[in-house]
């Protein structure tokens, strides 16, 4: 598929890179026209073409209605996906650069596109009863398999009286090489730190709990109240859910912002790498006498050693090793997912062959 430079420039404001690796892509895909996901319905998608094209809805191609196809390979917000001559139906999704993804809320170990082709995900945390260092470095374990990069938004700065305090608690995190920034979501002067993620070509998503702040960051990096808002619970500082579903929207600064719901719950799909979040733990383990060491009650345990002399903080590391186990059994559960839908394929086959017989 091949695209005018006066095609591809409207669809430079939504994003797309451009660069080797994209024209490549686009060259193998089939369909007539790009467009980029903007929002995601129950039987549709809503795609936009440029800017001030926000609201064209397009049907996913046939394979991708059937309950067994594979949730990751149906298109998320932020894909870049091509569309039938009619411009109605999706006909191919294009490579990504990235993709943000969690398990799905529940019992079961299933996952949950979030967002795709982002640079940066900007977690948004209040600084009231909604900061959580545990939270955070759970979030972090998600980004860091994702492809993109984190960024740690502290909103309600304005609010606080112990700013610097709550950032002294996650100096690992800041030492792990994430920025992070304290704002006041309703000043642009105080947001206008957040600019450098969000230029031409930049795609955002932010993510955090329901009443963090996220729509009211949202409305002033706009500079238009776009987003509705709620207040908070006094008790708890949590919020109803005022954004219902994840959208793509063309930011001023020339970049777009995805934004979600607020997430109650931060599950593991199994695609993670806890050690990507917690390099501290990882840097003392590998001071540790026995290679498989597993941090419990083994002799010469760098890290108990750690814990014990205070220089590893003992919440940290037993963060760490629940999202370890966690990660181990999600991918366990993952494993036996993808084995099951080789065996159903399988079967599938075998039984075609033998009603039709060999082509």
């Amino acid at each position: 598929m091949q695209l005018l430079e006066e095609d591809l420039a409207p669809l430079r404001a939504l994003g797309w890179p451009d660069d080797d690796a994209s024209r490549e892509a686009l060259a193998a895909a089939a369909g007539h026209r790009l467009a980029r996901v903007a929002s995601q319905h129950r039987t549709a998608y809503d795609v936009a073409t440029g800017p001030d094209e926000m609201q064209m809805k397009v049907q996913p191609p046939m394979p991708w209605t059937r309950p067994r196809f594979p949730p990751d390979q149906r298109a998320a917000v932020g894909d870049w996906v091509t569309l039938d001559e009619s411009g109605k139906t999706i006909v191919d999704l294009l490579p990504r650069r990235s993709i943000l993804k969690r398990g799905a809320a529940g019992e079961h170990h299933r996952q949950q596109l979030i967002a795709a082709n982002v640079d940066h995900v900007l977690v948004v945390v209040g600084l009231d009863q909604d900061f959580n260092p545990r939270r955070i470095e759970r979030y972090l374990v998600l980004i860091r398999a994702s492809g993109a990069d984190p960024v740690l938004v502290l909103t309600k700065a304005d609010q606080c009286e112990i700013v610097e305090d709550c950032i002294d608690l996650l100096a690992e995190v800041a030492d792990s090489g994430v920025p992070i920034h304290a704002v006041n979501s309703k000043d642009p002067d105080s947001t206008a730190v957040l600019h450098p993620y969000l230029g031409p070509g930049r795609t955002v998503v932010l993510v955090g709990s329901s009443g963090a702040g996220k729509s009211t960051l949202t409305n002033t990096l706009l500079g238009r109240e776009k987003m509705k808002t709620n207040a908070v619970r006094a008790n708890d500082s949590r919020g109803r859910h005022t954004t219902t579903a994840r959208v793509l929207l063309p930011l001023p600064q020339g970049g777009c912002l995805i934004d979600t719901p607020g997430m109650r719950e931060v599950k593991l799909s199994g695609d993670e790498d806890v050690a990507d979040a917690f390099e501290d733990v990882e840097a003392l383990a590998a001071n540790c006498r026995f290679r498989d060491c597993a941090h419990v009650n083994e002799p010469g345990c760098a890290v108990q050693a750690a814990v014990e002399d205070g220089s590893l903080d003992e919440a940290r590391y037993a963060n760490y090793a629940k999202l370890r186990d966690e990660m181990e059994a999600a991918a366990t559960s993952l494993a036996e997912r993808k084995a099951d839908a080789r065996v159903l394929n399988k079967a599938l086959n075998k039984r075609l062959k033998d009603k039709y017989g060999r082509r």
